[in-house]
């Protein structure tokens, strides 16, 4: 299998090496967790680092089925320990473990000691947990493969529109590479990927006995990634469908999921007002493929699906999102960091000139200084409409 530098993430590890806290890579099963790990552990190799350093487990490999034991794991780490050097402890798949925290926190506490875990699950995280562990580590979210690591692992930048719609339809799981010119074969790896999420990571911890009721929840949620949705509306929709289903078993699926990665929630915030609104979010979902896979051609929905993809590199860049309310209007994304603050809208064309004013109204009626985007798939790009940039949308996602 071809191995694509996961740099992004690689580098935020490196940063972090050496420094007295945990290191927490999270993120949806098969996005490259594990490969990122083995990729950090290969350049700790390069920089002078012996192999007898490197304690590694994977919980989800038979080899070490008996050390998801506790107080197994905690023995076998300890006696591998060297006392006179540092030791890189990699714990993958963490969730496997039955009270986990507590191994966590005895190896965290050992000097000569940098841990690295993965989880798949925010489960994992929870109040509960991140209660153990609190103020002892950092969380570093992976994603399936950004259009810019796709478009790499082409070997050119020619045909964007192409692999930008190749993007959209397979997705970027990074095995899928592998399998872009293997249609069937492809779907099958995406399905498979889909009925372990399902299986594994909702269905057993959650305790779902009706999963085709799960499966339909899922499929309206993909259905409607970038609509405002409330779980009444779902429910009500769901059950004069013929799908009768409460609000309750509603909210306990969609927590279920964005535990699980698959999908992800943004709240709404009222730009003129300043405050953040309780009702009424939108869900994403983490890959494109995934969404084909499940719903098939017939849901391509290139505006929304441009939001979603969109959404996504926002939370790559460390933004943190909320859908921006004005008046009656609304702005796709109010995007935040530690020290800025930006608008974005998203079209899929602006062309038509009823277009293009729909679009801007909203960033046109917010009174600050603050960056304004106008983010489509037009070629045309890096125009000012009264200081709202409109930025082709293929060469922001490259930048």
């Amino acid at each position: 299998m071809e191995i694509i530098e996961r740099n992004n993430y690689l580098n935020k590890l490196l940063a972090l090496k050496d420094k007295q806290i945990i290191k927490i890579v999270t993120g949806i099963r098969r996005c490259g967790k594990s490969t990122l790990l083995e990729m950090y552990q290969h350049r700790l190799l390069l920089n002078g680092v012996e192999s007898n350093q490197i304690i590694a487990v994977n919980f989800e490999s038979f080899d070490f089925l008996e050390l998801r034991d506790p107080k197994k794991l905690y023995e076998y780490i300890n006696s591998r320990i060297s006392v006179t050097k540092m030791n890189y402890i990699f714990l993958d798949e963490i969730q496997h473990v039955y009270k986990f925290p507590d191994v966590v926190n005895s190896l965290f506490i050992k000097k000569n000691v940098d841990l690295y875990i993965t989880g798949s699950n925010a489960y994992m995280l929870s109040s509960e947990i991140a209660t153990l562990i609190s103020g002892r580590y950092v969380e570093i979210p992976m994603l399936p493969l950004s259009f810019k690591e796709y478009v790499q692992s082409t070997g050119d930048m020619r045909d964007l529109s192409l692999k930008y719609a190749n993007y959209t339809r397979y997705g970027g799981f990074p095995y899928s590479l592998e399998l872009r010119d293997q249609p069937q074969e492809l779907n099958d790896y995406l399905r498979g990927i889909y009925s372990t999420i399902v299986l594994k990571d909702v269905v057993d911890r959650k305790k779902v006995s009706d999963v085709m009721m799960l499966e339909n929840v899922m499929r309206f949620a993909f259905d409607n990634i970038g609509n405002i949705l409330s779980t009444k509306r779902i429910a009500d929709t769901m059950t004069s469908n013929g799908h009768k289903i409460d609000v309750k078993t509603v909210e306990k699926y969609l927590s279920a999921l964005i535990e699980s990665f698959v999908l992800y929630q943004v709240k709404r915030y009222n730009i003129k007002g300043k405050q953040y609104l309780k009702t009424l979010e939108k869900y994403y979902v983490v890959d494109m493929g995934l969404r084909s896979m499940l719903l098939g051609s017939a849901s391509f929905d290139v505006g929304h699906i441009l939001e979603n993809v969109v959404y996504l590199e926002l939370l790559r860049r460390g933004r943190q999102m909320y859908v921006g309310k004005v008046d009656e209007l609304e702005v796709d994304f109010v995007a935040t960091d530690a020290d800025s603050l930006c608008y974005y809208q998203v079209a899929a064309t602006v062309r038509e000139p009823s277009t293009l004013l729909r679009e801007l109204a909203p960033l046109q009626n917010i009174n600050d200084n603050n960056p304004k985007y106008l983010l489509s798939l037009d070629d045309e790009s890096n125009i000012s409409h009264n200081g709202i940039m409109q930025i082709n949308v293929l060469e922001w996602l490259l930048q």
